[in-house]
C-alpha cells in the first residue's frame, strides 16, 4: 500500500463554524483519497499494531504534544505521520494484517458518513459488474452486466464472492479473479481502429480489501466494475480450463483482449483464431493464443515517458515478466521491453494538486531503476493516471516469481497461494526487480530499438505549503508535492533482481 497525506483539514465538533476544535489528516492510499483521520486515531492504530506485530519492527510514532501546534509544527507532524504510514505500508507482514485492513475500511466508511457521501451504515444498492461472458452481444467477446446487491460495508473480497456465486464459479477458483475499476473511453485506438471496434478499456485500479467498492466507486465516477483474472503466469490457466464457468470467463476475456489488440496477432494468426471462434472451440483457441508473447498482458493508456527521449508518448504494456513501451516514429511502431527481473527498484510518486478536487486523480509517476548493461543503471519515469496499477502489477509479477522459486526449491510448484496474486500485490511503493539490458524484440511486425545507457537521479519528496481549502476545510491546508532528484526517497529493493550474465552481452 502506498500512503500519502498531502494536506490537513480543521473541523468543528458542533458544526457551528466557530473556532476549530481539531485537525484531521487527509489519507490517500494508492494515489486516491481514502479517508480523514485524527492524530489520536492514528496513534490508537499504532498501539494496536504494536500489540499485534511482535515479529515486525514498527517505526517510531510522532510524539504527542501538550500545547496546540503552530503551523510549522503541524506541517512537521503531517510529514512524520505520512512517513510512518509509508513505512508500514511497505511491510507486507503489516499491510496484510486483517486488523489494519478493517481499520482502513472502517475509516473510509466513517469519513463517507461524515461527508454525506453515503447516508447510513446499512445502505445497500445494486452495483453493475461487467463480466466477460458468451451471453454478451457481439462476436468479439464483449462484457455482460451483472447486477449485484452491494452493502456499503462490504469489502472487495465480499463483493467478489457475491459475483462468483451469481456465476456459479467454484469458491476454490475465486482466488484467480479480482475486481477492477475501469472506464470505457470510446472506440479502439489501435492502428486499424474503426467505429465498429470495441471501446477502449482504461483500467483505473484494482479493488483491495481495505476499501468498500461501493464508496470507492462513488469517488471514481464515471466508472464501472470489471471482473478479470488476477495472475500473471499463464500456467495458472490450467486451473481454470477444467471448469466450464472458469473456462467461459477466460475464453471470452481473451476474445475481448484480442479484439482490443491487447493481444497482438499477425493477420494469419488472426484468421486462425477467427476460424476457431466461429467453430466454438474455446480450448483450441486458448491453446493457440497462449503462444503469442502478448497473451495475458495488461495494456495501459497512453503515457508520457522519458525514454528513449524526454516527453515521449508511449503505450505501456505489462505482462510476461516485462514492461514494454510502444512508441510511434513516423509510420513505424517501436517496442522496447524491460524485464522485471532487471529492475533494481521502483517507486510511485504522487503530485497532489490541492487546487483541484481531492476526488480527482492526482498526477502519478512510476519510476524504476533499470540495469541497462553491466555497471550501468538508468532511472526511467512513466507519468500516467494508471501508475499505481502499473506498480501493483509489477509487484504481483515479482511475488509470483518468488513464489515459483520457493515452490521449486521446496519440491512443489502446484499450489497457488491467494496471497501471491492478491495481498502481496497491494504494496505499491517502489518494488525493485532485476534489470537487464533494455531488450527490444520484434513482436508481430513491430520494429525494435536499442537502449542507450545514461543515468538520471532518483526522486525527491518536498513539502510545500498551499492555501487552497477543500470543501470541509476552513483554514490552511498543506500539500505534499513530490519532486525528482532525492537520494533519500524511499524505495523497496526487488528480491527477484538478477544481474547481467555473459549470455546477456
Amino acid at each position: 500500500m502506498h500512503f500519502s497525506i498531502p494536506d490537513t483539514q480543521e473541523q468543528y465538533a458542533d458544526g457551528s463554524g466557530g473556532s476549530p476544535t481539531y485537525t484531521v489528516y487527509n489519507i490517500y492510499i494508492n494515489g486516491n483519497y481514502h479517508c480523514c483521520l485524527r492524530y489520536k486515531q492514528l496513534h490508537a492504530l499504532h498501539e494496536q499494531l504494536r500489540r499485534r506485530c511482535t515479529d515486525a519492527a514498527l517505526p517510531p510514532f510522532p510524539p504527542k504534544r501538550l500545547l496546540p501546534l503552530s503551523n510549522s509544527q503541524l506541517e512537521t507532524r503531517r510529514a512524520a505521520l505520512e512517513h510512518y504510514l509509508q513505512i508500514i505500508g511497505q511491510d507486507a507482514r503489516i499491510a496484510r494484517l486483517s486488523y489494519l485492513q478493517q481499520f482502513l475500511q472502517r475509516a473510509q466508511l466513517e469519513t463517507a458518513l461524515a461527508e454525506c457521501t453515503v447516508s447510513r451504515e446499512d445502505e445497500q444498492q445494486q452495483l453493475q459488474v461487467e463480466v466477460y461472458s458468451g451471453s454478451a452481444a457481439g462476436s468479439e467477446g464483449g462484457g455482460v452486466q451483472l447486477l449485484v446487491n452491494c452493502h456499503v460495508q462490504q469489502n472487495a473480497s465480499a463483493l467478489l464472492q457475491c459475483v462468483c456465486r451469481m456465476l456459479q464459479l467454484p469458491v476454490e477458483l475465486m482466488q484467480y479473479f479480482c475486481l477492477y475499476l475501469m472506464r470505457k473511453v470510446g472506440s479502439g485506438d489501435g492502428p486499424s481502429s474503426s467505429p465498429d471496434d470495441p471501446p477502449a478499456v482504461l483500467l483505473l485500479r484494482r479493488l483491495m480489501d481495505f476499501e468498500s467498492p461501493f464508496i470507492t466507486r462513488l469517488h471514481a465516477q464515471p466508472c464501472q466494475l470489471l471482473l478479470r483474472t488476477c495472475y500473471w503466469n499463464a500456467r495458472w490457466d490450467a486451473k481454470l480450463l477444467s471448469n466450464s464457468v472458469a473456462l467461459n470467463l477466460l475464453y471470452h476475456q481473451t476474445l475481448a483482449d484480442v479484439a482490443r489488440e491487447w493481444v497482438i496477432c499477425t493477420p494469419e494468426m488472426r484468421r486462425q483464431l477467427c476460424s476457431l471462434q466461429m467453430q466454438a472451440r474455446p480450448l483450441q483457441y486458448l491453446e493457440l493464443v497462449r503462444q503469442l508473447p502478448s497473451y495475458g498482458c495488461l495494456q495501459f493508456g497512453a503515457a508520457q515517458v522519458d525514454y528513449p527521449e524526454v516527453d515521449t508518448t508511449a503505450l505501456v504494456t505489462i505482462g510476461n515478466r516485462e514492461l514494454s513501451l510502444r512508441t510511434a516514429r513516423g509510420t513505424k511502431i517501436y517496442e522496447t521491453k524491460f524485464r522485471v527481473t532487471r529492475m533494481r527498484c521502483w517507486r510511485v510518486s504522487a503530485m497532489h494538486n490541492t487546487y483541484e478536487s481531492r476526488d480527482q486523480p492526482t498526477q502519478l509517476q512510476l519510476s524504476f531503476e533499470y540495469l541497462m548493461s553491466k555497471q550501468t543503471l538508468r532511472w526511467i519515469t512513466i507519468t500516467s493516471q494508471q501508475a499505481m496499477l502499473m506498480s501493483v502489477s509489477l509487484q504481483a509479477m515479482v511475488d509470483e516469481l518468488l513464489h515459483i522459486d520457493s515452490s521449486i526449491s521446496g519440491g512443489s510448484d502446484d499450489e497457488h497461494e491467494a496471497s501471491t496474486s492478491r495481498g502481496a500485490s497491494e504494496s505499491t511503493i517502489s518494488t525493485p526487480s532485476s534489470v537487464s539490458s533494455s531488450s527490444c524484440t520484434s513482436t508481430s511486425g513491430i520494429s525494435t530499438t536499442t537502449a542507450t545507457a545514461t543515468t538520471t537521479p532518483p526522486v525527491k519528496f518536498l513539502a510545500q505549503r498551499c492555501k487552497q481549502q477543500h470543501k470541509l476545510t476552513t483554514a490552511r491546508t498543506f500539500a505534499a508535492v513530490f519532486f525528482r532528484n532525492d537520494e533519500n526517497a524511499a524505495s523497496v529493493r526487488n528480491e527477484a533482481f538478477e544481474g547481467i550474465g555473459d549470455d546477456d552481452l
